[in-house]
């Protein structure tokens, strides 16, 4: 039988391995949600899948099951401040795109914004939870590239960080 792990040492250890940023929207009965997510990945080409981790007690993973539909946005340097304002837990939900430059994304609906280095729609084809998070998978369905000359946001060892 294995020993527990401390939980504090885990995260130390996996904040190791450097990841991109995201945050990821979703619209369900017009209201729009977001979370800053660094669990996404790419999964399948063929089908092109994609997934992300939300944590099942956040506000936005039962949304995000319920809409059927994410969005997700891949943040570029200097959008550090756009990440933080998704990660805050219980933040106010009215205005919280106001003043952010976005569009509304043609497939899903969802949020995408007009300064991210590049946006995926997807339609959610699974969830299964997995401990404190859910993962959810979707299929791409829209692609979009806004700034093809930016460097990625990348979060590693709980700090934000630049490519360069």
């Amino acid at each position: 039988m294995a020993t527990a792990l401390d939980p504090v040492e885990y995260r130390r250890v996996v904040g190791r391995f450097a990841t991109g940023v995201t945050v990821v929207t979703a619209v369900l009965d017009g209201e729009h949600s977001a979370m800053t997510c660094s669990s996404f990945t790419s999964v399948s080409l063929d089908p092109v899948l994609v997934l992300f981790c939300p944590e099942r007690v956040s506000r936005f993973h039962d949304i995000v099951l319920s809409a059927g539909a994410f969005a997700v946005s891949v943040l570029a340097q200097g959008q550090e401040d756009l990440s933080r304002r998704f990660a805050v837990r219980g933040r106010p939900l009215e205005g919280q795109f106001d003043g952010l430059p976005h569009t509304l994304g043609p497939v899903t609906g969802a949020v995408v914004f007009d300064c991210a280095l590049a946006t995926l729609e997807c339609r959610t084809v699974s969830a299964v939870e997995a401990g404190d998070h859910s993962v959810v998978i979707g299929e791409v369905l829209g692609l979009g590239v806004p700034d093809p000359d930016g460097d990625p946001l990348l979060y590693y060892e709980g700090r934000y960080r630049a490519f360069r």
